[in-house]
């Protein structure tokens, strides 16, 4: 890999020289430039983001911390804060932390040693001590805090709509799928669902998970319908988790809608390629991640902010699980 010294060899001129054509700082004769310049195409030099980022005495590197990139649901995220943070000339150190606290805690030091200037963390304990220590912008992306900048979707309305939804469509035996008990809009969602199911003096059950991962949903399924044969309404904690409840489903010659409806949550790419397609809970996953990279961004430039936190809506998307209702 070509060095900004092999640069300035090929061109013959200083490292200094070159320094200043790549930070656009200080004079440099055209022709030099050019020489530069077509010494770094002939080359393919990339200069170090974190050298470049030193000698202009400001750096433009951003921390995010997601917790498990497998599900399809974060890397929308981490889109929407991409896309926002490349618009201004920022670009991302991007770490993930499968929920693991030790793991986090290298990430955030990581961050730290590279000289990101703000971090954008979808963390399971944003009340943490690392984190209270941090002397940057922080911002938390699908998690919420009292006393932190944050981003978040409504995930108690989120369970209620669920909840009313998969009721108004004829289900009587509903069973409720608790998401991780250390995430908190999981449990946002779950407590919203069964808030609404009691209120209709309906009888449930409940699945305890403990993750929302791709390689125990199939698992968890399978225990439903064999603790809860009798279910004719699931409520997942997630798309995941209901694709395999759906799945499972099928396995056992059930119906779906007829006789079992399902409803998953946040609404991945993934939810309307099923067949049938999946009913689901929408988060608007992309314009959070691009409104988390926004007040990021004004944060670290220093900018007056009316509102630290946002709060988004979300709504539910009727697809083919669940039954149609005039």
């Amino acid at each position: 890999m070509a060095t900004i010294k092999d640069v300035a060899g090929r061109a013959g001129v200083s490292v200094a020289t070159v320094s200043r054509v790549l930070n656009g700082n200080g004079y440099v004769h055209e022709d030099t430039r050019q020489k530069v310049e077509e010494a770094i195409r002939a080359l393919n030099y990339t200069p170090n983001e974190v050298a470049r980022s030193l000698y202009k005495k400001k750096s433009k590197l951003v921390g995010l911390l997601l917790p498990d990139i497998t599900n399809p649901y974060f890397p929308q995220l981490a889109r929407g804060v991409e896309d926002r943070m490349q618009e201004n000339d920022y670009r991302l150190i991007f770490g993930n932390s499968d929920e693991n606290r030790e793991k986090e805690m290298d990430y955030i030091q990581t961050f730290i040693q590279n000289h990101v200037v703000g971090i954008i963390s979808s963390t399971n304990d944003p009340g943490a001590e690392m984190y209270a220590e941090l002397r940057i912008p922080i911002v938390f992306l699908d998690r919420t805090t009292s006393d932190r900048p944050s981003v978040y979707a409504d995930g108690r309305e989120g369970g209620r709509l669920a909840a009313r939804e998969i009721i108004k469509r004829g289900s009587k035996r509903i069973t409720i799928i608790q998401g991780p008990a250390h995430v908190g809009p999981a449990m946002d969602r779950y407590e919203g669902a069964v808030e609404v199911v009691r209120e209709r003096g309906l009888p449930y059950d409940v699945l305890k998970t403990t993750s929302f991962s791709f390689t125990e949903a199939e698992g968890w399924a399978q225990d439903l319908f064999r603790l809860y044969p009798d279910t004719d309404g699931v409520i997942a904690s997630n798309d995941i988790v209901a694709s395999a409840v759906l799945q499972e489903a099928f396995r056992l010659g059930k119906r779906v809608p007829e006789d079992v409806q399902i409803i998953g949550f946040d609404d991945i790419p993934l939810s309307r390629l099923l067949a049938p397609s999946l009913s689901t809970i929408h988060q608007p996953a992309y314009e959070m991640g691009r409104e988390a990279a926004e007040l990021l961004i004004q944060l670290m430039e220093g900018q007056h902010i009316e509102r630290k936190s946002k709060q988004y809506p979300v709504h539910f998307i009727e697809r083919q699980t669940t039954r149609k209702v005039d």
